[in-house]
């Protein structure tokens, strides 16, 4: 069952790598990209890969509410197909930001970044946290 759900997270991250309909291309990129997590660290890619997402997952996000003609930022729980879309945007943007000519190279490098806890989109998941913590106080119009 677990690798029918890992099977679907990889699928589900190369058709968020996608662009403009051209899936063959994503699925290219992907499998440069593990290539060169393989060349550079000699390790299984498709692990580094999922200890990356599973380190970008955010638990706990900050969303607007309008209570009483104010709005306050709300801290809330995330659900899971909303914690693999934030963490796959977040990776796929800090690769996209990098200037250069081979994205999957890029792609890799954020890989092996947030699966060490460190890199752009690790720093991403941290503000949002920050953010949480910082509205704390708000967590009481979650449910009006």
């Amino acid at each position: 069952m677990a690798e029918k759900n890992n099977k679907d997270m990889l699928a589900k991250f190369t058709n968020y790598v996608m662009l403009d309909g051209k899936k063959s291309l994503a699925k290219r990129i992907m499998d440069q990209s593990f290539e060169e997590i393989k060349a550079k660290w000699q390790k299984n890619p498709e692990g580094i890969f999922f200890k990356a997402l599973e380190n970008v997952m955010p638990k706990m996000e900050v969303r607007p509410k309008r209570v009483w003609g104010s709005i306050f930022q709300v801290p809330q729980e995330v659900k899971p197909k909303r914690q693999l879309f934030l963490a796959a945007k977040w990776i796929i943007a800090s690769a996209r930001w990098k200037k250069g000519t081979d994205f999957s190279k890029f792609l890799a490098n954020e890989f092996i970044e947030a699966a060490n806890e460190s890199g752009n989109a690790y720093k991403k998941k941290l503000e949002v946290y920050k953010m949480a913590e910082a509205n704390k106080a708000f967590a009481r119009f979650a449910n009006k």
